[in-house]
Protein backbone atom coordinates (compact mmCIF):
# COMPACT_ATOMS: atom_id res chain seq x y z
CA UNK A 1 0.00 0.00 0.00
CA UNK A 2 1.28 3.58 -0.52
CA UNK A 3 1.37 5.98 1.44
CA UNK A 4 -0.67 8.49 -0.27
CA UNK A 5 -3.37 5.78 -0.44
CA UNK A 6 -3.83 5.30 3.69
CA UNK A 7 -6.21 7.45 5.53
CA UNK A 8 -3.09 7.04 8.43
CA UNK A 9 0.19 6.74 8.89
CA UNK A 10 2.16 5.62 11.77
CA UNK A 11 6.34 5.73 11.17
CA UNK A 12 8.58 4.83 14.10
CA UNK A 13 6.02 5.93 16.44
CA UNK A 14 7.84 5.89 20.51
CA UNK A 15 5.86 7.67 23.13
CA UNK A 16 6.31 7.81 26.98
CA UNK A 17 4.80 8.83 30.10
CA UNK A 18 6.04 10.63 33.18
CA UNK A 19 9.43 12.62 33.65
CA UNK A 20 13.02 12.31 35.32
CA UNK A 21 13.43 8.52 36.48
CA UNK A 22 9.06 8.26 36.46
CA UNK A 23 9.67 8.22 32.71
CA UNK A 24 8.00 4.83 31.27
CA UNK A 25 7.85 4.27 27.55
CA UNK A 26 4.22 3.01 26.60
CA UNK A 27 5.04 2.89 22.51
CA UNK A 28 7.81 1.52 20.63
CA UNK A 29 8.43 2.05 17.16
CA UNK A 30 5.01 1.37 15.80
CA UNK A 31 4.77 1.58 12.01
CA UNK A 32 1.16 1.09 10.54
CA UNK A 33 -0.88 2.33 7.54
CA UNK A 34 -4.42 1.78 7.68
CA UNK A 35 -6.23 2.42 4.25
CA UNK A 36 -9.55 4.25 3.92
CA UNK A 37 -12.75 2.57 4.12
CA UNK A 38 -13.01 -0.65 7.01
CA UNK A 39 -13.14 -1.35 10.49
CA UNK A 40 -9.77 -1.67 11.82
CA UNK A 41 -9.64 -3.14 15.84
CA UNK A 42 -6.80 -2.82 18.47
CA UNK A 43 -7.03 -5.49 20.74
CA UNK A 44 -4.42 -6.35 23.78
CA UNK A 45 -4.68 -6.49 27.49
CA UNK A 46 -4.62 -3.66 29.73
CA UNK A 47 -1.82 -1.94 29.61
CA UNK A 48 -0.66 -3.02 26.50
CA UNK A 49 -0.55 0.85 24.77
CA UNK A 50 -3.59 0.18 22.32
CA UNK A 51 -5.80 3.44 23.92
CA UNK A 52 -2.64 5.50 23.78
CA UNK A 53 -1.96 4.44 20.41
CA UNK A 54 -5.65 5.74 19.51
CA UNK A 55 -5.35 9.24 20.86
CA UNK A 56 -2.16 9.25 19.14
CA UNK A 57 -3.27 9.03 15.46
CA UNK A 58 -6.57 11.11 16.62
CA UNK A 59 -4.45 14.33 17.45
CA UNK A 60 -5.88 13.94 20.90
CA UNK A 61 -3.00 13.65 22.49
CA UNK A 62 1.27 15.45 21.06
CA UNK A 63 3.01 13.25 19.04
CA UNK A 64 6.60 13.21 20.73
CA UNK A 65 8.96 10.66 18.78
CA UNK A 66 7.88 9.47 14.94
CA UNK A 67 5.30 10.38 13.11
CA UNK A 68 1.54 9.85 12.76
CA UNK A 69 0.00 11.75 9.10
CA UNK A 70 -3.98 11.48 9.63
CA UNK A 71 -5.28 12.62 6.46
CA UNK A 72 -2.64 13.58 4.34
CA UNK A 73 -1.68 16.09 7.79
CA UNK A 74 1.88 15.05 9.80
CA UNK A 75 0.71 15.61 13.64
CA UNK A 76 4.23 15.84 14.76
CA UNK A 77 4.50 19.64 16.30
CA UNK A 78 1.19 20.18 14.71
CA UNK A 79 -0.51 24.07 15.23
CA UNK A 80 -3.82 24.48 17.21
CA UNK A 81 -5.67 25.58 14.48
CA UNK A 82 -4.45 22.91 12.76
CA UNK A 83 -5.70 20.82 15.24
CA UNK A 84 -9.23 22.07 15.96
CA UNK A 85 -9.23 21.74 11.44
CA UNK A 86 -8.52 17.92 11.28
CA UNK A 87 -10.38 17.10 14.20
CA UNK A 88 -13.89 18.42 12.64
CA UNK A 89 -13.43 15.74 10.06
CA UNK A 90 -13.21 13.05 12.75
CA UNK A 91 -16.07 11.21 15.09
CA UNK A 92 -15.15 9.45 18.76
CA UNK A 93 -16.90 7.41 20.57
CA UNK A 94 -15.51 7.06 24.51
CA UNK A 95 -16.10 3.93 26.88
CA UNK A 96 -17.47 6.99 28.74
CA UNK A 97 -20.29 8.67 27.02
CA UNK A 98 -19.30 12.17 27.88
CA UNK A 99 -23.15 13.49 27.13
CA UNK A 100 -23.90 17.42 28.32
CA UNK A 101 -26.77 16.32 31.33
CA UNK A 102 -29.11 19.47 30.48
CA UNK A 103 -29.48 18.49 26.98
CA UNK A 104 -31.50 15.74 25.56
CA UNK A 105 -30.50 12.88 23.05
CA UNK A 106 -31.04 15.13 20.10
CA UNK A 107 -30.21 18.37 21.32
CA UNK A 108 -26.42 16.06 22.44
CA UNK A 109 -26.42 14.66 18.81
CA UNK A 110 -26.84 18.12 17.21
CA UNK A 111 -23.59 19.08 18.91
CA UNK A 112 -21.78 16.66 16.24
CA UNK A 113 -22.78 18.90 13.27
CA UNK A 114 -22.58 22.33 15.28
CA UNK A 115 -19.05 21.72 15.52
CA UNK A 116 -18.63 22.41 11.67
CA UNK A 117 -20.00 25.28 11.67
CA UNK A 118 -23.92 27.01 11.28
CA UNK A 119 -26.38 25.38 8.80
CA UNK A 120 -29.94 24.75 8.09
CA UNK A 121 -31.18 23.73 11.63
CA UNK A 122 -34.28 21.94 10.25
CA UNK A 123 -32.09 19.75 8.61
CA UNK A 124 -29.72 19.43 11.29
CA UNK A 125 -32.64 18.05 13.48
CA UNK A 126 -33.54 16.07 10.86
CA UNK A 127 -30.11 14.28 10.70
CA UNK A 128 -29.69 13.78 14.30
CA UNK A 129 -33.33 12.18 14.40
CA UNK A 130 -32.69 10.01 11.45
CA UNK A 131 -29.67 8.96 13.18
CA UNK A 132 -31.30 8.48 16.88
CA UNK A 133 -33.92 5.78 14.43
CA UNK A 134 -31.11 4.36 12.88
CA UNK A 135 -29.49 3.15 16.46
CA UNK A 136 -33.36 2.58 17.70
CA UNK A 137 -33.39 5.63 19.87
CA UNK A 138 -36.55 7.31 17.91
CA UNK A 139 -38.45 7.04 20.90
CA UNK A 140 -36.00 8.56 23.34
CA UNK A 141 -35.05 11.83 21.08
CA UNK A 142 -36.38 14.12 23.76
CA UNK A 143 -34.96 12.40 26.76
CA UNK A 144 -32.82 13.56 28.75
CA UNK A 145 -29.07 11.31 29.66
CA UNK A 146 -30.54 11.11 33.01
CA UNK A 147 -33.58 9.04 31.98
CA UNK A 148 -31.66 6.92 29.49
CA UNK A 149 -29.96 3.63 30.64
CA UNK A 150 -26.40 3.23 30.04
CA UNK A 151 -26.71 1.30 27.02
CA UNK A 152 -28.79 4.13 25.35
CA UNK A 153 -26.42 6.58 26.63
CA UNK A 154 -23.64 5.28 24.81
CA UNK A 155 -25.70 4.97 21.39
CA UNK A 156 -26.61 8.85 21.96
CA UNK A 157 -22.70 9.23 22.12
CA UNK A 158 -22.45 7.09 18.61
CA UNK A 159 -25.03 8.75 17.01
CA UNK A 160 -23.12 12.07 17.73
CA UNK A 161 -20.05 10.47 16.61
CA UNK A 162 -21.49 9.38 12.69
CA UNK A 163 -23.79 12.22 12.36
CA UNK A 164 -21.61 14.84 10.35
CA UNK A 165 -20.25 11.88 8.30
CA UNK A 166 -16.84 12.42 9.67
CA UNK A 167 -13.32 10.67 7.27
CA UNK A 168 -12.20 8.91 10.13
CA UNK A 169 -14.16 7.38 13.69
CA UNK A 170 -12.32 6.30 16.21
CA UNK A 171 -14.17 4.40 19.17
CA UNK A 172 -12.36 3.14 22.37
CA UNK A 173 -14.78 0.43 23.95
CA UNK A 174 -17.89 1.66 22.40
CA UNK A 175 -19.46 -1.59 22.91
CA UNK A 176 -18.44 -1.64 26.48
CA UNK A 177 -22.45 -0.56 27.87
CA UNK A 178 -24.18 -2.66 25.28
CA UNK A 179 -25.38 -5.69 25.30
CA UNK A 180 -24.69 -8.44 22.44
CA UNK A 181 -27.04 -7.39 19.64
CA UNK A 182 -27.22 -3.62 20.16
CA UNK A 183 -23.21 -3.79 20.14
CA UNK A 184 -23.44 -5.65 16.86
CA UNK A 185 -25.84 -3.54 15.75
CA UNK A 186 -23.79 -0.08 16.51
CA UNK A 187 -21.26 -2.17 14.62
CA UNK A 188 -22.95 -2.71 11.75
CA UNK A 189 -23.73 1.30 11.24
CA UNK A 190 -20.05 1.60 11.46
CA UNK A 191 -18.97 -0.71 8.79
CA UNK A 192 -21.91 0.07 6.51
CA UNK A 193 -20.73 3.91 6.76
CA UNK A 194 -17.45 2.33 5.57
CA UNK A 195 -19.34 0.56 2.53
CA UNK A 196 -21.43 3.26 1.81
CA UNK A 197 -19.29 6.45 2.06
CA UNK A 198 -15.54 5.04 2.73
CA UNK A 199 -15.86 5.94 6.20
CA UNK A 200 -12.33 4.44 8.06
CA UNK A 201 -13.07 3.56 11.38
CA UNK A 202 -10.58 2.52 13.85
CA UNK A 203 -11.33 0.92 17.62
CA UNK A 204 -9.99 -0.40 20.71
CA UNK A 205 -12.35 -3.22 21.86
CA UNK A 206 -12.31 -6.31 24.22
CA UNK A 207 -15.52 -7.39 22.69
CA UNK A 208 -15.01 -10.78 21.20
CA UNK A 209 -19.05 -10.36 20.42
CA UNK A 210 -17.83 -8.28 17.30
CA UNK A 211 -14.44 -9.62 16.26
CA UNK A 212 -16.03 -11.70 13.43
CA UNK A 213 -17.25 -8.02 11.63
CA UNK A 214 -13.34 -6.38 11.78
CA UNK A 215 -11.53 -5.98 8.35
CA UNK A 216 -8.69 -6.12 10.29
CA UNK A 217 -7.60 -7.08 13.91
CA UNK A 218 -4.07 -5.49 15.41
CA UNK A 219 -3.35 -6.81 18.75
CA UNK A 220 -0.50 -5.63 20.68
CA UNK A 221 1.52 -6.43 23.61
CA UNK A 222 3.76 -4.23 26.21
CA UNK A 223 3.20 -0.99 24.25
CA UNK A 224 4.29 -3.21 20.50
CA UNK A 225 2.18 -4.87 17.58
CA UNK A 226 2.14 -8.36 17.85
CA UNK A 227 0.23 -9.32 14.95
CA UNK A 228 -1.37 -7.85 12.26
CA UNK A 229 -4.49 -10.18 10.77
CA UNK A 230 -5.88 -9.15 7.32
CA UNK A 231 -9.74 -10.47 7.79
Amino acid sequence: MSTHQATIVVKELNHWFGEGEARKQAIFDINLEIKAGGLTVLMGPSGSGKTTLLTLMACLRAVQSGNVTLLGQKLFGIEERQQVAIRRKLGFIFQAHNLHESLSAVENVLMGLQVHGSGDRQKQRNAAIHVLNALGLGDRIDYLPMNLSGGQKQRVAIARAIVANPQVIFADEPTAALDKDTGRHAVEILKALGTQRNTTTLMVTHDNRILDMADRIITMEDGKIVSDELR
